[in-house]
């Protein structure tokens, strides 16, 4: 098989990897972080501008039509950056939602928006008690005269603070842990009765909490067919957590270069520390675990886009558990080779190592999808 990258995508990655490093220094990140907004405006505005909000989408309503292997690109340059930017939760994931599910009328006013970057979304799909299930909704939209009424909780909502409209999941009918009876609304995260709790995430991102007291959301507002979302939830998690393996990449493979010329230039006993066969011997295992990474978070690109299956599951758990595991070793061994530089704030790999540590329980950690792997395998048999 053809691993190669097309004349195409060299020339995006490309055009991600110089905006990066011309436009998002350390030291401008880190400004980009402590303000309100907690990313920066002018950046966001930058990758609207260049189209690269737009790869995902088709052509007809403003997108490039790109495929899994073109957002993965985008995302892993993004990781290498430590870039503060929702890409992967307003583009990917909510974005995903509303091609998958909205109306040609929804479809039409709102992605070409989220293509240029004047509209950013989120998806407030995660409650309290669900640890990772997306079928565990227990906020209710209730039906009433013109619409419905959402009441309940939702977590950790990466980039809700700062959404122009949130996807928020809600049961219409059934109990928790039901797959019937999810639905999926777009809701104006400034409507009365939304309260936000907004706070920083352990790798300088910013989420929130969400509560609903009797939102009124009109009917024009659901996605899709009543009480059917779940599929598309499930479908929309498995391209976006593509997407973050490829964004774990960019970071594990800067988290490694960083390393790398650590152990090359600190000296100990008047030489190298690099040259220590045990410290030798931790950076193959650093770069073992990488390739090793790179390799199942290609293949999770080549499926993000394939028609739901049993096969594309398996694929997608797989990545997830081999990432989370590279992620948190080069996390892990990365900090422990630095000593105690490693973890100082003004240091960009304490920021790479937070944000490994962070993507390896997101979207659910590896035990979560190991299981999902093995009941994958089992239905199989």
């Amino acid at each position: 098989m053809d691993f190669k990258l097309s004349e195409e995508q060299q020339m995006l990655q490309d055009t991600v990897a110089r905006l990066v490093r011309d436009h998002y220094g350390f030291e401008a990140r880190e400004h980009s972080r402590d303000s309100e907004l907690g990313y920066s405006a002018d950046f966001w505005r930058q990758l609207g501008e260049l189209g690269l909000l737009a790869v995902p989408f088709e052509e007809a309503l403003g997108g490039l039509g790109g495929g899994g292997v073109d957002v993965a690109l985008v995302a892993t340059e993004l990781g290498r950056g430590l870039c503060l930017e929702p890409f992967l939760h307003s583009v990917v994931f909510a974005g995903g939602l509303l091609a998958q599910l909205g109306s040609e009328r929804q479809r039409q006013d709102l992605l070409p928006r989220v293509a240029d970057a004047s509209l950013q979304l989120a998806a407030a799909l995660e409650e309290p008690q669900s640890h990772y299930q997306l079928l565990d909704v227990r906020t209710r939209a209730e039906a009433v005269s013109g619409g419905w009424q959402l009441s309940g909780r939702k977590s950790v909502v990466v980039g809700g603070h700062s959404a122009g409209l949130l996807l928020v999941s809600a049961r219409t009918c059934g109990e928790a842990l039901d797959e019937q009876g999810i639905s999926l609304f777009l809701v104006d995260p400034e409507a009365p009765g939304i309260s936000r709790r907004a706070f920083p995430t352990m790798d300088g991102r910013k989420a929130c909490e969400i509560v609903l007291d009797k939102v009124f959301v009109a009917r024009a507002a659901l996605l899709g067919a009543e009480g059917e979302a779940h599929g598309a939830l499930a479908y929309q998690q498995g391209r976006a957590l593509a997407a973050q393996c490829a964004e774990a990449v960019g970071s594990m493979e800067a988290a490694c270069a960083y390393t790398l010329d650590y152990l090359k230039t600190r000296k100990q006993f008047g030489t190298a520390i690099g040259s220590f066969q045990a410290l030798q011997h931790r950076m193959v295992d650093m770069r073992i675990a990488l390739d090793q990474a790179s390799a199942i978070a290609l293949l999770a690109a080549c499926v993000a886009d394939e028609p739901d299956s049993a096969e594309r599951s398996r694929a997608l758990a797989a990545a997830k558990v081999i990432v989370s595991r590279a992620a948190r070793l080069i996390a892990d061994d990365s900090v422990q080779l630095h000593g105690g530089i490693g973890l100082t704030w003004e240091y960009q790999l304490s920021h790479h190592a937070k944000h490994l540590w962070m993507v390896a329980r997101q979207f659910g950690d590896d035990d979560h999808h190991l299981q999902a792997f093995c009941e994958l395998m089992e239905s199989a048999v």
